[in-house]
């Protein structure tokens, strides 16, 4: 391809300010970012914000290299056969490839009264909408937490270490990603913090009121404040431009991170489906897929063959308040182990991840490609899972 190549990338997450920034090493590649807002959210720090210790944004000339472009608007629509992007405003870009990477956020509240009285948390906006309404609420009124997954997990923690009556609603188990192990450790920090763990096949919301919270086996609970993190979804962006998604609408892709449709479409991050089997939603795979995604676009540029996407896990870490923690730890294809580590030590780890996610995206804003995955995170077994699915008809 003669002259420079225009490369956009849809969303400025983890997984696309990585891209962005990777792309961006290249002299002869243009690369705009195009973002609803604009600054650079701390996701895994939204617990955080709501409960006053962090604000869980980050400048984004802290994170983004001088040469990428920022447009803050928000891509309405993606027009792939005239390889151009419709934003909101108004306005159209257009691409020579386009970086998918749109993340995820609330899941859509069916449960009758969640919508109009409980608070998501998935994203900035949501949870600074909470953040004064717990400030309003007295710290003796009760707090319920529904979903008991990370978010909720480390929202509750967080909340009852301020000396607030949590009560954590967990609709089956806690913890669903931990072993046995691991989620006695976290069960027993939250008792320390005075959470009140409800699980269990009884323990599924099934109303809420402005008031109260009502569970599956007919209990009601009196909430003051009730906070919503029981699943995510992702933007219907792709769906709406005509694009090939899974049922939740992620994009459908091939190993290379390529959109199974279009060849100048690649995607990263939590709304990237490659051959339908998604990585689980988390930054740990956010980085690790932009990385690759922008190799697959500068490999396509050079003419070249992407190669297949190889990424291993090493576990989850969840704070549990400011003092504790807790590091489960997995084997490479993300099936949790009996191995884990809590309270302070895992605390620092923690705080260390957070850190380090941020630091490394600094790095690789003022040096593209510095940043690399350890070959030790290379997953062999997902190359091994889909042959066997194939052969098994899938």
């Amino acid at each position: 391809m003669a002259g420079n190549t225009e490369v956009v990338v849809v969303g400025g997450g983890y997984a696309g300010v990585t891209a962005a920034n990777r792309l961006a090493g290249r002299g002869d590649v243009i690369v705009t970012l195009i973002n609803p807002r604009p600054t650079f959210v701390e996701r895994i720090r939204l617990h955080q914000l709501v409960a006053g210790s962090d604000d869980a944004v980050v400048d984004y000339r802290e994170v983004l290299g001088g040469r990428v472009g920022l447009v803050v608007d928000t891509v309405d629509r993606i027009d792939a056969a005239g390889r151009s992007v419709t934003l909101a405003g108004g306005d159209k870009v257009g691409y020579d490839y386009l970086i998918y990477a749109v993340g995820s956020g609330s899941a859509e509240v069916t449960v009758p009264g969640a919508a109009e009285h409980a608070y998501p948390i998935a994203g900035l906006e949501e949870a600074q909408r909470l953040r004064p309404v717990l400030d309003a609420a007295p710290v003796s009124a009760p707090v319920t937490v529904v979903g008991a997954g990370p978010t909720g997990i480390e929202t509750a923690a967080e909340l009852a270490e301020q000396g607030r009556a949590v009560t954590l609603v967990c609709g089956s188990v806690l913890g669903p990603y931990l072993h046995p192990k691991g989620r006695r450790s976290a069960a027993a920090q939250l008792a320390k913090l005075g959470v009140t763990v409800l699980d269990g096949p009884g323990a599924k919301v099934t109303a809420v009121s402005r008031d109260a919270v009502r569970l599956g086996d007919g209990r009601e609970l009196p909430s003051a404040v009730t906070v919503w993190t029981a699943g995510f979804s992702v933007p219907d962006l792709a769906a709406r431009s005509g694009l090939s998604t899974d049922a939740l609408g992620r994009l459908l892709t091939d190993e290379t991170l390529t959109s199974v449709d279009d060849e100048r479409i690649v995607a990263a991050g939590d709304s990237a489906a490659p051959s339908g089997m998604p990585f689980r939603m988390s930054c740990q795979a956010a980085g690790p897929l932009g990385m690759h995604a922008a190799g697959t676009v500068l490999r396509k540029i050079a003419g070249e063959r992407p190669e297949q996407v190889a990424l291993g896990f090493v576990g989850q870490c969840i704070s549990l308040g400011r003092r504790a923690g807790l590091v489960q730890f997995s084997g490479r294809d993300d099936t949790a182990t009996k191995y884990h580590v809590g309270g302070r030590a895992a605390a620092k780890i923690k705080e260390l991840v957070c850190w380090g996610t941020v630091k490394q995206l600094a790095i690789e804003a003022r040096r593209p490609g510095a940043i690399s995955i350890p070959s030790w995170m290379a997953d062999g077994t997902r190359g091994e899972r889909l042959r066997a699915e194939e052969r098994a008809g899938r």
